[in-house]
């Protein structure tokens, strides 16, 4: 019989991977409008809803000076930036297509494949949102300066990572207790709007109140990217290097989990979601 041959290197091999993340990142990005526009607009919109709600509040209870001198609105939007990006994140990854999806029935699709392109349309959809965002306030109110860009960057890259690092952990529960595992996960997220520390900085907490907030990697992310965005501001409580540290341990715990969890793949798990 005729067969055709096909080229199986390792570069040949990668760019077929690759390619398969990519266009899975697409179907991604369009699975809840057929117009990806309608995602990145319904992003910015919710980011103003929470940037107008945080300012009339700080408005209201005559909170102007945040324990920082620079940007006050910019001080707002680096807390809600990432927060934003960190639940994101977390739930784009874990609504991942599953071991018993039926895209896992096309040739070549796998369950690391979705969780890949999950993580890749979150990252996407949060970052050109978070841009258009700062143009349309470079432009219109007030000019945007960052004191380190690259830390800006390189924090805003740890906060994706570590939503994604604890979504995987919650995706590897969800075929055993997806209600339960959904639950713990919207508490956790709603938790976050307080425990985060967006509406408020870390050097002006006393130390009791200071180890509420610690063991929240979120806390720590946020008050360093105020480091890196504000020249008067030095986070003297907080590290870049636990939040790290936390991601890559839960994403290698939730590793393990999908892997476990895909060898007792069950068709009947599509029902239980």
């Amino acid at each position: 019989m005729f067969r055709t041959e096909q080229n199986t290197s390792t570069v040949a091999m990668a760019i077929r991977v690759w390619s398969l993340i990519y266009h899975a990142t697409v179907r991604d990005v369009r699975k809840d409008h057929g117009n990806a526009l309608m995602s990145i607009f319904i992003n910015i919109f919710q980011t103003f809803v929470f940037v107008g709600a945080f300012f009339a509040m700080f408005a209201i209870l005559g909170v102007q000076g945040a324990g920082l001198r620079g940007d006050f609105l910019l001080y707002i939007l680096s807390g809600v930036f990432l927060f934003l990006v960190f639940n994101k994140s977390m739930m784009s990854v874990y609504g991942a297509e599953g071991p018993a999806s039926p895209m896992m029935k096309h040739a070549n699709m796998n369950t690391m494949i979705a969780i890949c392109a999950a993580a890749l349309s979150a990252l996407y959809i949060q970052t050109l949102s978070i841009t258009i965002t700062l143009i349309f306030y470079h432009i219109g109110w007030h000019s945007v300066e960052f004191a380190d860009f690259g830390g800006v960057l390189k924090v805003y890259m740890v906060t994706w990572l570590s939503g994604v690092s604890i979504g995987m952990m919650f995706l590897a529960l969800r075929p055993w207790v997806p209600q339960a595992s959904k639950m713990v996960m919207t508490i956790y997220s709603r938790i976050n709007m307080f425990a985060s520390g967006k509406m408020f900085v870390a050097n002006s907490l006393p130390g009791f109140m200071l180890v509420l907030f610690t063991w929240n990697p979120l806390f720590h992310l946020i008050d360093q990217m105020r480091g890196y965005i504000f020249i008067n501001y030095d986070p003297r409580n907080t590290n870049l290097e636990y939040p790290l540290w936390v991601a890559l341990g839960c994403l290698a715990i939730g590793l393990m989990g999908e892997f476990y969890t895909r060898n007792k793949a069950s068709i009947s798990w599509n029902a239980r979601r």
